[in-house]
């Protein structure tokens, strides 16, 4: 018999996700703050659960894509919280990206009252989730990583175990200060061919396949180029993760000049009113807000 699987977070990744879940034949059951973001997970089998107790209470592995370290400190320390409640044994996955602080501090009250707890966030944007091909990096205890690895299959492809809780928060930390400032520079090499005179589309085709290559390049620089900044991931949460980026290269005294700059333009870009466009949109210091 499969276990139970309970999802908290239906956004722009969590509802793909959940999705796969189901379709794999796996009993699902949701709790988003909206529950109008959870109707076509219950058109397509969901149960819904009206809080988080009541979900923890029912299910035999929790999932958790929520959206800032807060949200995941309420979900699972909260009044009615995921730790207090969740069944003995239960697999606790945190997907969200947060602190690796935080990730250990759900382990240890985790194992306080015998549940198993991992971090395990991913990159992929909305395509990944939607297509199932999703990156996770998993922090945590290896035999609770080897119990849910079916499950992250289900979402992933490359699916790599990190090491001890908050492993998978630092990996994340690495793909973003990569990504951060690649997005840059993906920016300005579209902005520099329309300036210049070039067609931005026939650039793509001869840099893509090149040392330039990059997954941002791919998928979002053809995003740019059409106008289109619906959010595949938030500028308010690539904000969120610099942030927390930025914190722990500061503990370990890691200077992070790039991650700075980018974070600085982000920034900019959110006082414009893009803090719930897609990190793509960026591309508007160029064109938009000289």
């Amino acid at each position: 018999m499969k276990k139970t699987i309970g999802f908290i977070g239906l956004g722009v990744m969590g509802n793909s996700m959940a999705s796969h879940i189901l379709q794999e034949g796996y009993p699902v059951v949701v709790y988003t703050r909206t529950k109008q973001k959870a109707d076509s997970l219950l058109e397509q089998g969901a149960e819904w659960k009206s809080s988080v107790k009541e979900l923890a209470e029912a299910a035999d592995v929790i999932i958790t894509m929520v959206g800032y370290p807060q949200d995941v400190e309420d979900v699972y320390f909260g009044s009615g919280g995921i730790i207090e409640n969740a069944k003995k044994g239960s697999y606790l996955i945190d997907m969200t990206t947060s602190k690796p602080s935080l990730a250990k501090k759900i382990e240890a009250a985790a194992k306080e009252r015998s549940l198993h707890a991992l971090d395990a966030p991913v990159s992929g944007g909305d395509i990944g989730a939607r297509n199932g091909t999703l990156a996770i990096m998993v922090g945590g205890e290896r035999k609770a990583y080897e119990e849910c690895l079916p499950i992250f299959q289900i979402m992933g492809e490359n699916i790599q175990y990190q090491g001890p809780a908050g492993s998978g928060q630092h990996t994340k930390m690495c793909n973003q200060i990569a990504i951060a400032a690649g997005m840059i520079g993906v920016a300005e090499a579209m902005a520099y061919a329309k300036t210049s005179g070039l067609d931005p589309e026939h650039v793509l085709k001869s840099i893509t396949t090149g040392a330039a290559g990059s997954w941002s390049l791919s998928n979002l620089a053809p995003r740019m180029l059409k106008g289109d900044f619906e959010p595949g991931f938030y500028v308010k949460h690539f904000i969120k993760d610099m942030g927390i980026a930025l914190e722990e290269a500061e503990l370990m005294g890691e200077k992070m000049p790039g991650l700075e700059l980018a974070k600085t333009l982000y920034d900019r870009l959110a006082e414009k009113g893009e803090e719930n466009s897609g990190t793509q949109s960026i591309y508007k210091l160029w064109t938009d807000y000289q």
